[in-house]
């Protein structure tokens, strides 16, 4: 464990860490509450947290002097790359793939076509955890532009190709 903040003979201290300048109390600690802010929280500012708190002469609570809580900062997803696997000829089998190099929790992928009209794909055919979409025995009408959407609880953000058969 790595202390960060403390309270003691009246004086509120932040210990030299790489939180310093975002951690603080969030109310006067006489107030009987030792609420902590963390400001700009990034995503390793995930972990647990612990709170102890000692009275001086205080015999009536041992062990009962202390509050975990686990922090998970979420991150939104990067923007997707999108790509195109294989040869798009008629009769063939394409794969449309997108990956986001960031997210917290992993991002859920989410394809669809745009232009000419709107589809919606499912799976099999989708696969939402990998990012990809299989397209098989191309058409000339299966043509247009896709838009893939990675999401998850903290945000979106979409990539988008071009499917010319």
């Amino acid at each position: 464990p790595l202390q960060i903040l403390t309270y003691l003979d009246g004086e509120a201290k932040v210990e030299e860490t790489e939180l310093k300048p975002r951690v603080g109390f969030l109310y006067p600690v006489l107030t009987h509450n030792i609420s902590v802010f963390i400001n700009a929280t990034r995503e390793h500012d995930s972990g647990q947290y612990m709170c102890t708190v000692n009275v001086v002469n205080d015999v009536t609570s041992p062990g009962k002097n202390v509050g975990i809580i686990n922090l998970t900062v979420l991150v939104p997803p990067a923007a997707p790359s999108c790509h195109l696997l294989g040869s798009p000829a008629v009769g063939s089998n394409v794969t449309l793939s997108c990956a986001s190099g960031k997210g917290k929790p992993p991002p859920v992928y989410k394809w669809r076509r745009t232009v000419p009209d709107v589809k919606v794909f499912f799976p099999p055919a989708q696969d939402h955890a990998k990012g990809t979409l299989k397209l098989t025995n191309l058409s000339l009408d299966m043509a247009g532009h896709y838009v893939c959407v990675a999401e998850n609880q903290a945000g979106s953000a979409e990539c988008s190709i071009v499917l010319e058969v």
